[in-house]
């Protein structure tokens, strides 16, 4: 059944000063007219009353309640549903969905610190790659020794030394063993020390520095070229030339010796060439022969003065005009 609507009203008017209120007007009540009956029957018709409203006023409208027998078999309504218990999965619902709030709000409150992490970590990654890359270059034949370079000989055969070397090619130069080269070079005496250089791509390079020879020792076997520390260089029938002889009591290898190696090292080129016999009982006698003239010298101490000095003596009285010189202590000498 359809219910009357309300008709619009006229809005309050503003109020005004206080006065006195006016007195409404009355209203006529509307005039019916009786139904006029027709001939035939005619479908029901609802007749609307509407009442008059008073100025100033608003009739308040109902919304139109549902009945109960609208509301169709086994529809939920808002306040059947409001009051249904929560369950289980309910609760799980709500736990989950408050889960990914807190997610994203730490997702938001850390994005800074996420991009900085994400930013070390590809820094390390890189490095990382880049040393892995570096590390497997380095150990591919495509850094193996293909070339060995001897530097330094002077006495010693260089293509001898390359030959000993060659079992290296082939190696990648980081894998090169120093204890494989020094084996090799073991066998040449003249050899007193060494240094490797790898030179990339495909090159070793092997640097050395001969022994000295100091002069010529006696021996059983004839006349051995040894140097300060008194390794045999190489022995000969004959004494080699350029090189004075050697008495050491002791032999090559002591005390004696070694002083002896010392004072012919620590002599200026030109002095050394005019040698032509050392001799020492003690460290602390040495003697040199220089164009038949003796020099007494002494201990190995003070090397540079005691030669500035004889070189001042030999000029002044030249070796063919003395016996000895006498400059085991260069403050005071003695010319005989």
């Amino acid at each position: 059944m359809r219910r009357p609507s309300p008709l619009p009203t006229t809005p309050p008017a503003r109020r005004a000063a206080p006065t006195a209120a006016p007195q409404p007007e009355p209203v006529a009540p509307p005039r019916v007219e009786p139904p006029v009956r027709d001939p035939e029957p005619a479908p029901e018709q609802v007749t609307e009353v509407i009442e008059p409203s008073r100025p100033g006023r608003l009739v308040p409208f109902a919304q139109p309640v549902a009945e109960v027998d609208d509301v169709e078999p086994g529809e939920r309504t808002p306040d059947a549903e409001g009051d249904r218990p929560l369950g289980l999965r309910d609760v799980w619902a709500a736990a989950r969905a408050r889960r990914r709030a807190l997610r994203r709000e730490v997702r938001r409150f850390t994005v800074r610190q996420r991009r900085r992490r994400y930013a070390w970590l590809a820094s390390l990654a890189a490095v990382v790659l880049v040393g892995l890359g570096a590390v497997a270059t380095a150990y591919s034949p495509l850094f193996a020794v293909s070339k060995i370079t001897v530097l330094g000989t002077d006495r010693l055969d260089r293509g001898a030394v390359e030959q000993a070397l060659a079992g290296e090619k082939g190696t990648p130069l980081a894998l090169v063993d120093s204890s494989a080269v020094k084996a090799a070079l073991v066998g040449f005496p003249l050899v007193e020390s060494y240094s490797i250089e790898a030179r990339p791509p495909q090159e070793l390079v092997v640097r050395i520095i001969e022994r000295t020879p100091v002069g010529v020792v006696s021996t059983r076997g004839g006349f051995s070229l040894v140097d300060a520390a008194g390794v045999v260089l190489s022995t000969s029938e004959k004494a080699p030339e350029g090189y004075p002889v050697i008495e050491a009591t002791g032999g090559a290898g002591s005390r004696a010796f070694r002083a002896v190696g010392a004072v012919y090292r620590s002599l200026p080129a030109d002095l050394r060439t005019q040698v032509t016999a050392m001799a020492a009982t003690t460290p602390d006698d040495v003697t040199l022969t220089i164009e038949g003239a003796e020099v007494v010298w002494g201990s190995s101490d003070d090397p540079v003065e005691k030669a500035r000095v004889l070189q001042a003596l030999m000029i002044a009285t030249p070796p063919s005009e003395a016996d000895e010189y006498d400059i085991s202590s260069p403050d005071a000498v003695v010319v005989r």
